[in-house]
Parts: C-alpha cells; sequence; structure tokens
C-alpha cells in the first residue's frame, strides 16, 4: 500500500511509470511530473470480460485546516488526496459489482447535470441565445439583459414552474425600472426562450403568450428629420469638432453615404475601391445579411484618400482610440453630438431619416433610395421579382445629393431636382 509521503515524494522520470496501492487503484507519474490516480477494472463487454481503466483525477494532498467545503472545492477541480482516492476508487468497484462501467456511469451523471441545468430558466435562456444566428456583440446584449432582468427572479426555476403570473411581474417591473424598450427586448426573449420549452416538450404552454398583446407597447421616439437649414448648421459646427478628426470624417462619411452608424465605424479598407469609387459592405456586417454596394461620391472619395494616409496601414478606417484592432464605437459619435450641442434633436441614426426624406423632396425614385439605404421591400411578391441594384442611378442620386450637402454647408439655397421615375 501507498503512503502519502511516497505520493508526495515521487519524482517524474523519462519516461511514466506507476505506484501501485492495491485493489486496482495506481497512481500514474508522468515525465511532466503530473501525477493521477486511476483504477484499473475488468468488466464483462458483450459477453467478454474487458480491461478498463478509470481516471479519478490528480494527486494533491489535503491543506492543513482545510475544513470539509474547501476539500469538496478541490475534488470538484479533480485533485484528490490519497485516502480520498481510495474512496473513489471503493465507489467505482461498487458500481463494477452493480454490473455498472464507472466510467460510462460518470459521463451519465455529466449529462444528467447539465439535462437537468437546462431545465431551468437560466440553462434553457442560455440554450435559446446559443441557437439564434447573431453576432456574438448582440448575444453578449441580450445575455446581459437577462442577467439584470430575469435571471434574479426566476432564472432558478425550473421551467414548468414558471406562470404567466412570474411573466407579468418581470415585465411590469422592468419597465418601470429600466424603461419600455427593456421590457419589450424583455417580452421577446423570454417569448422565444419559452417557445423553444414548448417546442421540446419541457413545458407545456408558453406563459408569455397572454401577455404579447396586453401591456401596452412602446412606441419608439424617432427624431424628426433634419431641415436643409439645420442640415447646413449641423455640418457647419462638424467642422468646427476640433476633438478628433476621425469622428468627423465618420459623420461626413455617413452622410454622404447614407450607411448605418455601425456600417460606417466598422468599414475597412478592404472594403473600399477608391479608383472605383465605390464600398462593398459584406453581408456579415449589414442588418439584413446581404451584401451592399455603395456608392462614393467624390467628396467621399476624397475624404477617404485624406484619412487613408492616417489609418490606411490598417484593417479598420476608424479604428478604435484605445484598442486600434476594434472598430470605433457609436459612443465617440454621441459625444461629439453631445459636445456640439447637438444630441437632443440630432442622433446618428437620423442622418438616414433625414437623407431619406430630402431625396423623396427632391424627386428621386423611391426605389433609388430604398436601395442606398439597403432596406428589404416591404412587400413580400414584390420583392421575390425585384432584383434590380439601380446602382447606376444611384450614383447619379449620391453624388448629387453630395453636392447639395455641400451646399447647405455653405448656405446656399437647394432646389429640388423632381425627377420623374422612369
Amino acid at each position: 500500500m501507498l503512503t502519502d509521503t511516497q505520493c508526495r515524494n515521487a519524482k517524474p522520470k523519462d519516461k511514466p511509470y506507476k505506484l501501485s496501492d492495491e485493489k486496482g487503484l495506481y497512481l500514474e507519474v508522468k515525465p511532466s511530473g503530473v501525477k493521477s490516480w486511476r483504477y484499473r477494472f475488468e468488466f464483462d463487454s458483450e459477453g467478454q470480460r474487458k480491461e478498463s481503466t478509470f481516471t479519478i483525477g490528480e494527486y494533491g494532498a489535503s491543506a492543513s485546516g482545510e475544513t470539509p467545503e474547501q476539500a469538496k472545492v478541490r475534488r470538484d477541480r479533480g485533485i484528490f488526496s490519497l485516502s480520498e482516492a481510495r474512496d473513489a476508487r471503493a465507489e467505482a468497484r461498487s458500481l463494477v459489482k452493480q454490473g455498472l462501467n464507472p466510467v460510462r456511469n460518470r459521463e451519465l451523471t455529466r449529462l444528467k447535470v447539465q439535462h437537468e441545468a437546462s431545465d431551468l430558466v437560466e440553462g434553457l435562456a442560455n440554450e435559446w441565445l446559443a441557437l439564434r444566428d447573431w453576432e456574438e456583440v448582440t448575444k453578449k446584449h441580450r445575455l446581459a439583459m437577462l442577467s439584470r432582468v430575469v435571471f434574479p427572479r426566476i432564472g432558478n426555476f425550473p421551467i414548468r414552474q414558471v406562470t404567466p403570473a412570474h411573466v407579468l411581474d418581470i415585465l411590469t417591473k422592468a419597465g418601470k425600472e429600466n424603461g419600455l424598450t427593456v421590457r419589450d427586448e424583455a417580452k421577446r426573449t423570454l417569448y422565444g426562450i419559452f417557445e423553444l420549452a414548448v417546442e421540446t416538450e419541457r413545458a407545456d404552454a408558453n406563459p408569455v403568450r397572454q401577455w404579447r398583446g396586453v401591456l401596452p407597447a412602446n412606441k419608439t421616439q424617432h427624431k424628426t428629420p433634419l431641415s436643409k437649414e439645420e442640415i447646413g448648421q449641423f455640418l457647419r459646427d462638424l467642422a468646427g469638432y476640433e476633438r478628433n478628426f476621425q469622428t468627423v470624417a465618420a459623420f461626413k462619411l455617413m452622410w454622404m453615404t447614407l450607411c448605418r452608424p455601425s456600417e460606417v465605424t466598422g468599414a475597412r479598407w478592404n472594403e473600399i475601391s477608391l479608383e472605383n469609387a465605390t464600398w462593398t459592405i459584406p453581408a456579415e456586417r449589414m442588418k439584413k445579411r446581404k451584401e451592399h454596394k455603395v456608392s462614393l461620391p467624390r467628396q467621399a472619395v476624397q475624404l477617404l484618400q485624406d484619412i487613408k494616409g492616417v489609418t490606411g496601414h490598417r484593417d479598420l478606417v476608424f479604428p478604435n482610440r484605445d484598442d486600434r484592432s476594434k472598430p470605433m464605437t457609436d459612443a465617440t459619435l454621441r459625444m461629439a453630438l453631445k459636445y456640439l450641442n447637438w444630441s437632443t434633436k440630432y442622433s446618428p441614426h437620423a442622418t438616414r431619416t433625414t437623407g431619406s426624406t430630402r431625396l423623396h423632396e427632391m424627386g428621386f425614385h423611391s426605389d433609388w433610395i430604398e436601395r442606398q439605404l439597403a432596406h428589404a421591400d416591404q412587400n413580400k411578391v414584390r420583392s421575390t421579382y425585384n432584383h434590380a441594384d439601380y446602382f447606376s442611378d444611384r450614383v447619379k442620386m449620391m453624388q448629387h445629393w453630395a453636392d447639395c450637402l455641400d451646399e447647405m454647408r455653405d448656405g446656399a439655397e437647394v432646389i429640388p431636382l423632381h425627377i420623374k421615375a422612369a
């Protein structure tokens, strides 16, 4: 039989070697110095007697004054003293005598624990999130909301014990404490989570269903489009923002292309062809997961040529100030608006609303504008047959738009073209 001193003093050699205890238990010492407890046993499998090995864990002496709770934490980490390894060996031998393979039994126990966790709300929520075809940042945002709003109240509840009353309580408190936007996000998320529970027969009914149309809807408050005079004033104010030229350039590119803020701040040099005056945004960066080709007016080309001298050696056109491998954040844009005293009447996303409104006023075809904004056709039948990109038309439209921005910035009067649809 082994002693604890022998186990503690066992030194590594060029090849692995074993120190035998009794009844199949031995300590394997590897050249790396790792000492592992193993139990060798024979087991009947398909009518044949086969030898197998059950790994208990690594060797580690118990610390002086260690409490039972601390010892359990250590064992959960896979570290066993000599006496604990013998106890584990005794349990494994008992399983073998019952005709159970301890290796297979441990795997079944692990799966059972996982299954029990998935039968709790938090486990089901993580499973549902894993199934979403979302960007990781979106999943992290949704998990953060669940951790803040849902898990503290019902995260450890068995799925079948969650009632509509629980859901109403969560949604009501979320609305009061975090606002209607978070409440509605929680409602949509919980609905999806419990739909998964119903589909996988872990719940008989969705407790969120009856509240889908009951709670008052949160009407998104979009900032109104800027007038021509306001556009001109903003562009003049922006020209005086000297804190960060990249922020100014990002705003200008957003106005000249009407792309989404995240599409602009995440722009990469390999997406842009200055020679062809085009910017091709890959599907994975687009909201609708469809590649989008953007026409660059000559002002945008000049802007990008200027900034390329500063960031052209990097992947990102607008790298983050603190971590150059990451893109500029939307918070940078919002900070600039706050500094310029524009945050209460204009948001970065309102650029697109403003551009769409003014281009329609100028008489440009709605299809050209919608394609430039990368909007999906709401008419499902029409969208099935209409695959036109209108790129050549959009080239002319966006050049006219960029020229108009210059005129509004300079205070000149902009006269609508009233272009008729082709």
